[in-house]
């Protein structure tokens, strides 16, 4: 199957963010690398600009493909002070919208998200909305970009976002 035959449908897309979130639930990172594109990109602005322009504004996290291979890399490692032993997560998605492909056969979407972080004896909850843009391929999709942006207006609660949202 080509990456022009794939049918775009909503069930698609969501089953494509449920498996995202499942290799993130399982710590499964090098699988979750392979979603993406070489060429992607991932984002977290800080929760003070949401849509702040990595060009210009701090970011919580700006990731070419390099540098995300290094964070999972890192994560993977007892390097990961923050992170080793892995807190446990549970990423929820829901009010997922799909956009029409754009003239590249690029695929906007936007997926709401909260995702459970329990660590030691403290539980931690991320909300806020992730947006994609997503290249059909052969398997199904592929990241190009993902945006996740946090609704909270503190992150004192939670800490840090040493998770991958």
């Amino acid at each position: 199957m080509t990456a022009a035959r794939v049918a775009v449908s909503r069930q698609h897309v969501e089953d494509f963010l449920y498996t995202e979130a499942a290799l993130l639930d399982a710590w499964q990172l090098d699988d979750w690398l392979l979603l993406f594109d070489e060429d992607g990109k991932y984002e977290v602005p800080c929760n003070d600009a949401v849509d702040g322009d990595p060009a210009q504004d701090l970011m919580l996290i700006d990731d070419n493909y390099a540098r995300l291979s290094a964070r999972v890399a890192r994560l993977n490692s007892r390097r990961a002070h923050r992170e080793y032993p892995h807190s446990r997560t549970n990423h929820q998605i829901f009010n997922v919208r799909v956009a029409d492909p754009d003239e590249d056969g690029g695929i906007g979407v936007t997926a709401s998200f909260t995702v459970w972080r329990f660590r030691g004896s403290k539980t931690s909850c991320y909300v806020g909305q992730s947006r994609y843009r997503l290249r059909p391929s052969d398997t199904g999709f592929r990241i190009a970009y993902k945006r996740s942006e946090l609704d909270m207006t503190d992150l004192r609660a939670v800490s840090d976002v040493a998770i991958i949202l």
